[in-house]
């Protein structure tokens, strides 16, 4: 599927048919390579001139907003894919290929009647893609928010001896706690692990010998327990600061810690169910968002060509797909088949008037616009 589309239009002098067949014919001596297809334009409704210019000043402000917002859910599906493990799938416009809908584009009149004002039709398809616009951040930040709950809670599991929880690290053989017993956690920087062992005995008077014994190891700490007399805790807890070890509070509850299970688990099933819906969401999202932009893609080429080319319209309206290598022989060729003489608009360029889309393309005698799906 080729990335980079380009919607073209020719001014008609004689019969559509004929410029559509000189125009296949040159491509397919001189840039073969070049997918070419009709793109068809129903006859829409004109209005006064000054409606045109007025709608033409926006059309480039709306078409960056709505490509934007294409993108954006275009991103959205390939980061939940690659979260997911979900092997990338062709997305899909009313069931077609993106590829195949915008080459074989036909205007939805049942859901954009060809007699709606323009501006009536363009207004209505720019809020309907902010209403989804703005759908998408509601959902993106609700998936967020759990994610940003199991990412805290994660930190806490995975991080750093110094504050993360230790009881996933402790076993309760580990710990000893009766009347005059009790087993604290120190944390000890790696460094200072001999230093540890040959003073935790002697740093108060009422320690377990040899009761010392490592848990953990990360990239900075070793844990380590110590049993000693619960009256002489507190005083241990200070001597144990002074020589920079920490004592961390730790205590044995069952029930906390199968709360803390559920509650991760929990979590794990809304994240599953979130990204599941969001890529589900974003999918139908990007065939309405791309249907629309299509249609405004249409109502523009429209709008520009009866500005250049003048009324009635008479233009034939092609979508191509040149390769990077095939541009400027596919310029060349546009050009060669345009009508630059009963072009008004392209007088206007010549004269330092505004070049195509607002400045969007160089100036040249016909008219066009880039569609990237990437």
């Amino acid at each position: 599927m080729a990335t980079r589309y380009w919607v073209v239009s020719l001014s008609v002098q004689n019969s559509a048919t004929s410029l559509w067949s000189r125009l296949q014919e040159s491509i397919s001596k001189n840039a073969f390579d070049t997918p070419l297809h009709r793109f068809n334009i129903p006859n829409l409704r004109v209005g006064t001139l000054d409606s045109l210019l007025a709608l033409s000043d926006d059309l480039v402000k709306s078409n960056s907003f709505i490509e934007g917002v294409s993108q954006k859910i275009r991103r959205q599906i390939e980061e939940l894919e690659r979260v997911s493990g979900v092997v990338s799938s062709s997305l899909t416009v009313d069931g077609a290929p993106v590829d195949s809908y915008l080459t074989r584009f036909v205007w939805d009149e049942a859901k954009f009647p060809t007699m709606s004002p323009l501006r009536e039709t363009v207004d209505g398809i720019h809020v309907s893609i902010a209403k989804i616009e703005d759908d998408l951040k509601v959902r993106v930040a609700e998936y967020n928010n759990v994610r940003s709950q199991l990412n805290a809670i994660n930190r806490k599991q995975t991080g750093s001896l110094a504050v993360r929880d230790l009881s996933n690290l402790v076993k309760p053989e580990d710990v000893i706690i009766s009347e005059h017993l009790v087993t604290l956690l120190a944390v000890v920087p790696k460094y200072s692990q001999k230093d540890w062992l040959s003073s935790y005995e002697t740093l108060t008077t009422y320690v377990v010998p040899r009761s010392s014994k490592k848990l953990h190891e990360d990239n900075e700490y070793a844990l380590h327990t110590v049993t000693l007399f619960h009256r002489d805790a507190d005083n241990f807890r200070s001597k144990a600061r002074d020589r920079g070890f920490q004592i961390r509070d730790y205590e044995h509850n069952p029930e906390t810690q199968e709360s803390r299970k559920q509650e991760v688990e929990k979590l794990m099933q809304d994240q599953d169910t979130f990204r599941s819906s969001l890529l589900q969401w974003c999918y139908t999202s990007y065939g309405e968002v791309f249907s629309s932009w299509m249609h405004f893609c249409a109502v523009r080429v429209f709008v520009e060509s009866i500005l250049r080319y003048g009324l009635p319209p008479s233009f034939l309206s092609v979508v191509l797909a040149p390769s990077v290598k095939s541009e400027k022989k596919v310029r060349a060729i546009l050009e060669g088949l345009a009508d630059s003489s009963n072009s008004n608009f392209w007088k206007s360029d010549e004269e330092g008037g505004m070049a195509g889309f607002g400045g969007e393309v160089d100036a040249n005698p016909y008219v066009a616009t880039t569609i990237n799906l990437i």
